[in-house]
């Protein structure tokens, strides 16, 4: 059980002590600094330890966002600090040093104290929450009017919505689906298990979609929609009550892809159930959302720690930003995930699959050209320095393989006259023209990959800091997917489509497994899985050797993309529920709406 240090004489009738105990807290007073520091030795050092000043004055759930979040090793507002196991070697410094000295409430010089040490305290911005340590007695009146005067449930429902959603989320779903976590949170129930019935639902809504029936895709438009529901109570659950976890990470990072694009392939199967194949178009949809998404990921990590990180451009998106409807409109025709579902939702139940994936992919078509070309502007003219760190997370995103690592060793130290991104970009186009123009199993098209396979070590030789470094990553996707599509397409077999639609969802978990274990702190997925399933360059390479191979056998060819996909999916699984569930796994959750 979590412990908390109550420091300071005792106030007559404050509720503190009891507030304390419905978070779920030991509580031990201690009188003073040196009583303190008893207590704390007696606290093991992998248990949470809070230090509160027996003074505090404010809400419950300001000491809640202080004291109970487990995603940050130490937090604090004025009059209380809790650490968890990474901050407790700060803390017996900071009790045994200057943090039992000075003005203010011990909480208070503990905290900076700590920070001194070089670890970060997180301060959550309490709004219209009270968090004080009045002085005397006039001060405490003070402050308990203070607290009377706002409604921290009202103020708990708020701060349960993220503070940046789409228009259909923001203003269809919140509104409601905030009282859905509270109702949820006040009968015992946990994130994650509204994140699985989001699932389950979405696959149920799948599985109708899949009947080729009128009533079934109704059903599944219906069902859809509920799915969705769920998905935002989940994290306003999390967030109303704090139940941050490492596998609530997990399963936020991958469900919503899983219940998207298998909504695809259940819309593929009921357009076959009536004569018309639409597994090119599923595929198509599901490459242009991964790479996307991919873009987006890309960028963020390459600037969001970057030196000088301003531009003309930024400087005009935040203009707009300021003017209401700007704000909207530029939200919505990105095509975010709540509009993007609604749209999916309310053309499955009124018109046809194919119709479902053409609106799709026009519509996140020109989301994407749009969100690519500000982000192109902004990084044209910006003069910023990117960090190693940076650097780091693009290169782990690209996915290189054993052949472009061998390259880029060859020619590490020489490669610096070569533009990366032109390289990469280069590379990107030969491969996926090839995929396209060559006839199925044409053996000209390895000599292609093999060409492909070295530009990608090329790119990714030298750091990458250059402005535009950070497409490498999509432009790999995009070369592996559009290969892989474009072969299953011309192998004209049935099956095939299907084949592709199953090894390119492996290939994209572990594409989003690496982003958010990156977002983690935790850096990407270990070398030697990327190696055992090749890398993007060596499985573009395998799947065209694969197709000259069976060239005479084409029926053969969905066995072989099947197999592929079953061995990655197996790697890739196996080790992501084995980080995802061990105890080093960050407790984060996505607070931004992806596109």
């Amino acid at each position: 059980m979590p412990t908390v240090i109550l420091t300071g004489l005792p106030v007559p009738g404050s509720p503190l002590a009891d507030e304390l105990r419905s978070l779920g807290f030991e509580v031990r007073p201690a009188a003073g600094p040196q009583d303190a520091a008893a207590a704390l030795a007696g606290v093991p050092a992998e248990q949470r330890v809070a230090v509160v000043d027996a003074a505090f004055v404010g809400h419950v759930h300001a000491l809640r966002l202080a004291l109970t979040d487990p995603r940050f090793d130490a937090c604090a507002v004025t009059g209380a600090l809790s650490v968890q196991a990474g901050a407790r070697e700060a803390l017996d410094k900071a009790v045994a040093t200057e943090g039992a000295h000075g003005p203010g409430p011990y909480a208070d010089r503990l905290a900076a104290a700590v920070e001194a040490t070089g670890t970060t305290v997180q301060r959550p911005e309490l709004g219209s929450l009270v968090a004080a340590v009045p002085a005397d007695a006039e001060a405490r009146a003070a402050a308990t009017a203070a607290v009377a005067a706002v409604d921290e449930e009202a103020v708990r429902l708020r701060s349960a919505v993220k503070s940046r959603d789409g228009f259909f989320t923001t203003f269809c779903i919140s509104p409601y689906s905030r009282y859905i976590a509270r109702w949820c949170a006040r009968r015992g129930l946990t994130p994650n298990q509204v994140t699985t019935a989001s699932l389950i639902t979405a696959l149920i809504a799948a599985g109708c979609a899949a009947t080729g029936e009128r009533w079934g895709y109704v059903a599944a438009g219906v069902l859809l929609i509920v799915s969705f529901v769920l998905d935002c109570t989940d994290g306003q659950l999390a967030r109303y009550s704090l139940q941050y976890s490492t596998m609530g990470a997990w399963l936020d990072a991958t469900f919503d892809r899983a219940k998207e694009y298998s909504f695809y392939a259940g819309l593929a199967l009921g357009a076959a159930r009536n004569g018309d194949d639409v597994w090119g178009l599923a595929l198509g949809a599901m490459i242009l959302m991964t790479c996307r998404h991919v873009v987006d990921f890309s960028f963020n990590e390459a600037n969001h720690d970057a030196d000088a990180n301003t531009s003309p451009t930024a400087a005009l998106s935040d203009r707009l930003d300021s003017v209401g409807w700007t704000v909207w409109a530029r939200r919505m025709i990105i095509l975010p995930i709540g509009e993007r579902w609604a749209m999916i939702a309310v053309l499955t139940a009124f018109t046809t699959p194919r119709i479902v994936f053409y609106a799709l992919i026009v519509g996140c078509s020109f989301g994407a050209l749009y969100t690519t070309a500000g982000r192109v502007l902004r990084s044209l003219t910006r003069k910023a320095r990117r960090t190693d760190r940076a650097a780091r997370a693009l290169a782990d995103l690209a996915d290189s393989g054993p052949l472009a690592e061998l390259q880029a060793r060859l020619l590490r130290g020489r490669s610096g006259s070569f533009g990366s991104v032109y390289v990469a970009a280069l590379g990107t186009a030969l491969m996926a023209g090839a995929a396209v123009y060559l006839p199925f199993g044409d053996p000209r098209l390895i000599a292609v990959a093999v060409i492909y396979a070295m530009t990608a070590g090329l790119a990714v030789a030298a750091p990458l800091k250059g402005a535009l470094d950070w497409l490498i990553p999509p432009l790999f996707r995009a070369a592996e997917y559009v290969t892989v599509l474009a072969l299953a397409v011309k192998a004209d077999v049935p099956g095939a489509l299907p084949a592709a639609f199953g090894l390119i969802a492996a290939v994209a978990y572990h594409h989003y497994d690496t982003v958010y274990r990156i977002r983690g702190g935790t850096g990407a997925p270990p070398h030697w899985l990327v190696r055992t399933i090749g890398g993007h360059e060596g499985r573009v390479l395998l799947t065209a050797v694969l197709a000259a191979v069976l060239v005479d056998r084409a029926s053969d060819f969905p066995v072989a993309l099947t197999a592929l996909a079953v061995f990655v999916a197996l790697v890739v699984l196996v080790e992501s529920i084995r980080f995802w569930v061990s105890s080093g796994a960050p407790a984060v959750h996505d607070e931004g709406e992806p596109a």
